[in-house]
């Protein structure tokens, strides 16, 4: 399977620093097309703590462009993984 075949799969990132979020909602922003659904907690450990789950449908090559660039950003911690 190539590069651009589309799969469902999720995208799961931790900001243990909270001052970044602007940052990360402007990647989510650019690549929202991706993105399918959203579910966060913003104010884990007594607000410096936020985990945000993305459910996405992309390729694995779009999927490498988003989580890099999230990745990139100090205070930021980036999984994810596609279905078959």
């Amino acid at each position: 399977m190539d590069g651009t075949a589309k799969r469902y799969g999720f995208v799961g990132i931790i900001l243990s620093d909270r001052g970044q979020a602007p940052a990360v909602q402007r990647i989510l922003s650019e690549y929202s097309g991706l993105i399918c659904g959203r579910m966060g907690l913003p104010h884990l450990e007594n607000g410096t703590l936020s985990v945000i789950t993305l459910i996405v449908r992309a390729g694995t090559d779009e999927l490498g462009a988003l989580t890099g660039k999230l990745g990139r950003i100090g205070g930021v911690s980036v999984k994810s993984a596609l279905g078959k």
